[in-house]
């Protein structure tokens, strides 16, 4: 029978198809059809799971605090609020582009891999739109600053309300987190998702939302009651995303990349401000650095072509491997035996051969990676 309906709807083919076309073409430009027919019936059911999402954290905000809710409604804001601020003053971050992308000095949104003022007043500004209640998404246009804003906002009310119920102003129950973790987990993880496309393919000047997506994050896995709810969910999802900011700095082979890269290596020195996720990305760090160095010697000893662009990239790299080292030696409460490990250990072996082969060489990436084994070295003696 299948054979037959086969042979039928190719007859059929060959009898419908216009006149110019071979059928073969015809039958290439049916499956092309097709095809995209099937794409826009999958892009509106994206659309709708993303309507879903939305009313389940609408719901789950009023489970923890009714009250919040009903001030909530009495707000005549929107989500577009915080996508007009980029178009409205897009100035405030136009240093992040600066000639040809060589000067990486950027101080308009954080200092180098630390938190400065900026990053406070970001989010004090935020709190301001905490309140501000998401319209259903538009059936017809959806973007990736919408898809981004979409969880921003509502981790952002739930930090909100965090705040207010620390202060007494408001009652909330934050045991429904354990109830619908699906609903906290998503918006995590699409948060991360949205940050990660947006770090892959940066624009500038970067919207603002885009630091605050980093504040709210930080906040997140930073505070005492929600912090739990999050690694115990997104653990694993925090980690790939630790891992695709990495790879974004090695792989980037644009002319123009320094800044983007900049930003990236920004991003990851805030992350490894929290003890646990510093602990897990210190040893992903020491993996990358400790690769790159070995295949660096093997095409030195055999005087073959080794990748220059990622020898560039992997300065920033040594950089944010270099300060959360300082950082944790810094912090007396934290042993180090907290972090690295393994990979510490695989490391520090055959590290004074490497740097002795490589200094003469590569004399700039030699001194880093002492500097680093001085750094492990005497966390490991403390």
């Amino acid at each position: 029978y299948l054979k037959i309906s086969k042979l039928a709807l190719a007859f059929a083919i060959i009898h419908s198809k216009p006149p110019g076309k071979s059928s073969k073409e015809y039958i290439e430009y049916l499956a092309k059809t097709v095809s995209k027919q099937d794409f826009g019936w999958k892009w509106k059911v994206e659309v709708l799971e993303a309507e879903v999402l939305r009313l389940r954290q609408e719901l789950l905000l009023n489970r923890i605090s009714p009250r919040f809710c009903l001030e909530n409604r009495k707000q005549d804001t929107s989500a577009e609020a915080l996508l007009d601020r980029d178009s409205i003053n897009p100035t405030s971050y136009s240093s992040q582009l600066e000639d040809s992308g060589c000067d990486v000095c950027n101080d308009s949104a954080f200092d180098s891999l630390g938190i400065t003022s900026d990053f406070h007043q970001s989010e004090h500004n935020t709190s301001k739109h905490w309140l501000e209640r998401v319209p259903p998404l538009n059936l017809c246009h959806t973007s990736k600053e919408q898809s981004l804003t979409a969880p921003l906002q509502f981790l952002q009310c739930l930090l909100e309300i965090r705040k207010l119920s620390e202060g007494g102003i408001l009652q909330a129950d934050f045991s429904e987190l354990e109830n619908d973790s699906f609903t906290l987990c998503n918006s995590v993880s699409q948060l991360l998702d949205g940050l990660t496309v947006f770090y892959n393919s940066p624009k500038f000047p970067a919207p603002s939302f885009l630091t605050e997506g980093v504040c709210v994050l930080i906040s997140l896995i930073t505070d005492t009651k929600l912090s739990n709810h999050v690694l115990k969910k997104c653990f694993k999802k925090m980690e790939e995303f630790k891992k695709n900011l990495i790879q974004i700095i090695l792989r980037n082979r644009s002319v123009n990349r320094f800044q983007a890269l900049q930003s990236v290596s920004e991003m990851l020195g805030l992350l490894g401000r929290n003890n646990i996720l510093r602990n897990s990305l210190i040893p992903l760090l020491l993996s990358e650095v400790r690769q790159f160095a070995e295949q660096l010697l093997q095409a030195h000893q055999v005087q073959s072509v080794y990748d220059i662009t990622q020898y560039e990239n992997i300065f920033l790299l040594c950089m944010i491997l270099e300060q959360l080292l300082q950082n944790e030696t810094q912090e007396s409460n934290i042993s180090s035996s907290d972090y690295g490990g393994e990979e510490k250990n695989k490391f520090l072996k055959n590290l004074d051969q490497i740097i002795l082969h490589l200094s003469d060489e590569f004399p700039l990436f030699s001194l880093y990676l002492w500097r680093v084994s001085v750094l492990l070295n005497s966390g490991q003696m403390q």
